[in-house]
């Protein structure tokens, strides 16, 4: 089975809803891990948007990228600015993605408005992972 890595800086919500959309779209097919430059813990925002869609996060945990320095990736996706600034090698030969999300968590307002603004970035994310399956896995 070939492995997935999802990584933004802190591990809380970006690469949680990623993982979670690439879980659902491979069918399980691929090992799907996700990881930050610090782990902040899993967002219950996103935990929140991503079971309104039908997706269970909930068993996320959040890791350091260097938890997993001696899995081979065979893709690599970066999903902000920060983690593909800061991010520490990761071993082998993968195949590189980047895309810069903005981050949900720094979302200011009203408890409906910032649900609002993690929907929005979860169907940027969604978007991203349909496409990325599309053209990359099949």
């Amino acid at each position: 089975m070939k492995n997935i890595i999802v990584i933004c800086m802190g591990n809380s919500s970006r690469s949680q809803i990623a993982e979670g959309f690439l879980k659902y779209y491979t069918n399980d097919n691929y090992v799907i891990y996700n990881a930050g430059i610090i782990a902040a813990g899993v967002n219950s925002k996103a935990i929140k948007i991503m079971k309104e869609i039908g997706i269970d996060i909930s068993n996320h945990t959040s890791n350091l990228v260097d938890e997993y320095s001696e899995i081979n990736f065979d893709y690599i996706i970066t999903v902000c600015d920060n983690a593909r600034e800061f991010c520490p090698y990761i071993k082998g030969n993968g195949k590189r993605f980047y895309h810069n999300f903005p981050d949900p968590t720094f979302s200011i307002g009203t408890p409906k408005q910032v649900l609002d603004n993690f929907r929005k970035v979860r169907k940027m994310i969604r978007n991203y992972v349909i496409d990325f399956v599309k053209n990359e896995l099949n």
